[in-house]
């Protein structure tokens, strides 16, 4: 039987042989026709935890929203609009836009023009600036918690983002607007530092990362969050608004329902990230792996299907390729280092079970990245030989949406 998996902007198959039992994941299917301003209109209208903005606003005299950059899909066009009427009719008129960059690079005036869509030029936005933080205090981890200036002298704090899986924060979304998105670089590395810990992974909302984040966020004060869901389409499919943790959660069972699945760990694990963007680089198609890797057994075989039309995706993460994958594990057990954590996350991975990768990058370096280099239909036979007619595959078409979860550690899905 063929399996479609996506693969840059086109898809590939594979042939399993009949006999094989087969798991295919992918999230729910979600109705096509909702209305995107409706469902973002309804959870502003009844904020979770929280009085509606608009009431809210009138405690203050100018806010800030804090939005994504243009490295996530957050469709912060579709959000602004409402949030602005909001505040608006609680009487703020002073309203700054603060895109969250985090340690990203400045953006173009094209990706911002292409975030704000028809509000760019008409509203005053400001990006990050990592050197211009004030100081809070500190997380009971031992997070310095420095916050963007503009922020912290903000009558009212919006926080805007998309909720989804996270590989070392749990989720995306919540108090991240705050931590790392307008933090400091020492804020960021120190909290990033906690993703070493064996419960910082994808799908737990008591990730040290994720609440060493909620611990910062309330020195900085968040008083209203917009998230929302999003299908493989980036149609948003649920929002929730109001207080930064309660409506955080809400939108967490959601996500939950349509994308985390529990299974029985295969020997075998087919995972494409969704196609482009997403298997853009490796550096962007390891979030995928970290969704499949409960998928598999010890000892067993994740295939990983990502173009990576772009290479490593990142400079230090190429740089620390250089070491072979044990000193690579060990040189980051000395030290958090920012995009060294993929090496060394990925050279773990491939010491557990066998790592192929199906991509359009040279065999020499799908090897330095610590991967098998193959052909989909070549690393399938290879697993099947190596582990018999008795082999059990999982298939994730959109490892990038969806998350396996072993079944000993996950209630069963509703």
């Amino acid at each position: 039987m063929l399996y479609h998996l996506p693969f840059g902007n086109t898809e590939t198959s594979v042939d399993i042989p009949a006999n094989y039992k087969v798991n295919v994941l992918k999230p729910d299917k979600i109705r096509t026709a909702i209305d995107e301003a409706r469902e973002i209109e309804r959870a502003i209208s009844t904020p979770v935890g929280s009085m509606r903005l608009s009431d809210i606003a009138k405690q203050g005299k100018n806010a800030v929203i804090i939005v994504s950059d243009a490295t996530r899909p957050t469709p912060t066009a579709k959000l602004l609009p409402l949030l602005i009427s909001e505040l608006k009719m609680g009487g703020i008129e002073d309203i700054t836009v603060i895109f969250g960059l985090g340690i990203h690079r400045k953006q173009t005036e094209e990706e911002k023009k292409a975030i704000l869509g028809e509000l760019y030029g008409k509203i005053k936005s400001i990006e990050h600036d990592v050197n211009n933080c004030v100081y809070l205090g500190t997380t009971t981890r031992g997070t310095p918690v420095d916050v963007f200036r503009p922020v912290v002298n903000a009558d009212i704090v919006i926080c805007t983002g998309t909720i989804e899986f996270h590989y070392y924060a749990g989720y995306s979304g919540g108090a991240k607007s705050v931590l790392p998105a307008v933090s400091s670089k020492r804020s960021i590395d120190a909290n990033h530092a906690l993703m070493l810990d064996p419960r910082s992974s994808a799908g737990r909302l008591d990730s040290p990362v994720r609440e060493d984040i909620e611990e910062a966020a309330a020195m900085a004060g968040i008083d209203f969050i917009l998230n929302v869901v999003l299908n493989e389409r980036k149609e948003v499919v649920y929002a929730a608004a109001g207080d930064y943790i309660e409506a955080h959660r809400k939108g967490v069972e959601f996500l939950d329902r349509i994308s985390k699945v529990k299974v029985e760990p295969a020997d075998i694990a087919i995972v494409s990230p969704g196609g482009y963007p997403k298997d853009i680089n490796i550096f962007q198609s390891h979030k995928a792996l970290e969704h499949a890797r409960n998928a598999v057994k010890d000892g067993g075989s994740i295939i990983l299907v990502a173009e990576c039309r772009e290479g490593c995706g990142n400079r230090v993460y190429e740089e620390w390729l250089n070491l072979n994958r044990d000193e690579a594990i060990e040189k980051f057990k000395c030290g958090f280092v920012m995009g060294a954590h993929k090496a060394a996350l990925i050279a773990a991975l491939s010491k557990r079970v066998d790592l192929y990768l199906v991509s359009s990058l040279p065999d020499e370096m799908v090897r330095k990245a610590y991967f098998i280099p193959a052909t989909l239909q070549d690393a399938l036979g290879e697993s099947l030989q190596k582990h018999g007619e008795a082999a059990k595959i999982i298939v994730m078409p959109y490892g990038g949406s969806m998350l396996a979860a072993r079944a000993l550690s996950l209630k069963s899905r509703k």
